[in-house]
């Protein structure tokens, strides 16, 4: 976590081959677990956010294929340090696309 913004930005564009000029936050996580950054660019500038947990940890993937996106509500439940993984969270349905909502029961 001793990277600034100029060198998360390097990250998203040369490690992850991402654009960070996009309608994207990337968030970042220290190996302690008990740190997170996000970045995004907001048109004008990036913003850069930082919290560090007091106690406790994040559940966080430690691998670029435990990496994946994750919805607006496992976003803000990130920052409460909870678990983006919530197994009885109630998934939005889509009456549009066929087959049950994702953890149906």
């Amino acid at each position: 976590m001793r990277k600034q913004l100029d060198g998360l930005i390097d990250i998203i564009q040369y490690s992850f081959r991402l654009d960070p000029y996009s309608n994207s936050l990337f968030l970042f996580c220290g190996k302690r677990a008990d740190r997170i950054k996000a970045v995004h660019y907001e048109g004008d500038g990036f913003c850069l956010f930082y919290k560090r947990y007091e106690n406790g940890r994040l559940q966080w993937p430690r691998t670029g294929e435990e990496a994946r996106l994750i919805s607006h509500q496992q976003l803000r439940w990130l920052p409460e340090g909870l678990n983006p993984e919530q197994p009885g969270a109630v998934r939005k349905w889509d009456p549009q696309k066929p087959g049950k909502p994702e953890n149906s029961l």
